[in-house]
């Protein structure tokens, strides 16, 4: 862990590289201990460019691979993935403050678990249908930009990922600057298992810089995001000039309705446990209640006593609580 705790840089076609010019290195801070853990580096429209075109420049030969090399490959990901299990779970509690039983069994699981889905979901997803008025064959959109945020790191990285490469299609991924250590062992995952330059790249920036470049890319066929709406609204505006696909996850406020004939007392500490899961940082978390006037004061007594049983525990610490 000592290597993967100093610093962050790109992968682009194959290798290791830094940024195309020298720029701002952003301090990793873990959120519990508010200590810097690192550096990540910051990269430009440059590093956005090469990283495309590197993407690029591997689909044609990619794309045309057969579908039992892209599920070979993926198992090996997999492989992978569940052999350095707790140096992911490591990464990841480091970087959110996340206590470890969460880091170990909630977010690092997302990455081997999303990996298995899409296996799963090969077996029988017609990639060609055949009839008697014509054959109908899918095929890999192409270069795909995955930008996603750092509350979910692994569940975002690989439920985007995994999907793309068993598709054919080659990627770039721009994880949040605030979550960089997980996606760096992602990186080092797929450099292991084998997979030819090009067909993963990964870049470090921020969204007004590098996302609006990978945005913007004309050699982009499609930006996945998962993120704050006002950050889709500007993905969506700077891939418009190039009418490229957009897939888009927003944020939103997600409210429990609670009436008078139910279980009060339980649905309101369900609710609160629900909310405070990941320290209240899931675009599920219902973090409204909606409550029928009736029992309204017999429902906030119910949250104030649920509110007082959640614990703030270091990610050192073993147990439910939050970090």
């Amino acid at each position: 862990m000592e290597t993967l705790l100093t610093h962050c840089n790109f992968y682009i076609n194959g290798a290791w590289c830094e940024p195309a010019e020298p720029g701002t290195l952003f301090p990793i801070i873990n959120p519990a201990t508010e200590e810097s853990v690192g550096t990540v580096a910051m990269g430009g429209k440059a590093d956005a460019d090469r990283a495309v075109l590197a993407a690029r420049a591997a689909f044609d030969a990619y794309s045309q691979t057969t579908l039992a090399y892209r599920t070979e490959m993926l198992q090996k990901l997999l492989a992978i993935f569940e052999r350095r299990y707790t140096e992911m779970a490591q990464a990841i509690s480091t970087e959110m403050g996340a206590p470890w039983d969460l880091a170990y069994d909630s977010q690092a699981e997302c990455g081997p678990g999303h990996i298995k889905a899409t296996l799963e979901a090969g077996k029988d997803y017609p990639f060609e249908v055949k009839s008697g008025n014509g054959d109908l064959f899918s095929e890999a959109i192409g270069v795909c930009t995955l930008i996603t945020p750092w509350n979910w790191p692994m569940n975002q990285v690989v439920a985007k990922l995994a999907p793309a490469l068993l598709a054919g299609c080659t990627v770039v991924l721009k994880p949040s600057e605030f979550a960089p250590l997980s996606a760096k062992l992602v990186g080092e995952y797929m450099d292991e298992a084998g997979y030819a330059p090009g067909v993963f790249n990964l870049v470090y920036g921020d969204g007004p810089v590098v996302g609006a470049a990978l945005s913007a890319h004309p050699e982009v066929d499609l930006v996945s995001f998962t993120g704050s709406t006002g950050a889709g609204i500007a993905v969506a505006k700077a891939a418009a000039d190039t009418v490229k696909r957009v897939v888009q996850e927003l944020g939103g406020k997600s409210p429990n309705i609670i009436f008078a004939d139910s279980d009060v007392d339980k649905a309101v500490a369900r609710g609160v446990k629900r909310c405070m899961n990941n320290t209240g940082q899931s675009c599920n978390a219902p973090t409204r209640m909606l409550i029928e006037r009736s029992v309204y004061d017999q429902a906030v007594a119910a949250a104030v006593a649920a509110g007082a049983q959640v614990k703030v525990i270091q990610p050192t610490e073993k147990g439910d609580g939050i970090g």
